[in-house]
């Protein structure tokens, strides 16, 4: 099955065919690991209301999701999971990861999107 576009109806699909976890034990762990881009979500919009950025945990979930998705399919989950105004943010830290590829990702303009600055400051120092 080709994934052209991710949508609701596919996303869950996407991330099983890639999904790769030997110590997963059940269905619970896989959707778990998928919901970690709600967790990413919710530091981000905290990040932007009051300026406190978690860029350790940020950065945990975002190398978790890399590991048992992959690094291309991981960036394809998070950008169309995570709302357009938190792409800078997400880019900045993907590319601190040295985890954002040259493949296109149809959920979003890489090219476009720029870098967060104050976030770049943050993860130079870490």
């Amino acid at each position: 099955m080709k994934f052209e576009h991710l949508d609701d109806q596919n996303i869950a699909l996407f991330a099983a065919k890639f999904y790769e976890n030997p110590e997963v034990s059940s269905i619970d762990e896989f959707h778990e690991d998928l919901n970690r881009t709600k967790y990413v979500k919710r530091l981000f919009r905290k990040y932007k209301q009051s300026g406190i950025l978690r860029e350790r945990l940020i950065l945990n979930h975002l190398i978790i999701m890399c590991n048992v998705f992959g690094i291309c399919p991981a960036n394809r989950i998070l950008f169309y999971r995570i709302e357009e105004e938190f792409h800078s943010l997400l880019k900045t830290f993907l590319v601190s990861l040295d985890s954002l590829t040259n493949d296109e990702i149809p959920e979003a303009d890489l090219i476009s999107i720029p870098l967060d600055t104050t976030v770049i400051t943050v993860l130079r120092r870490i």
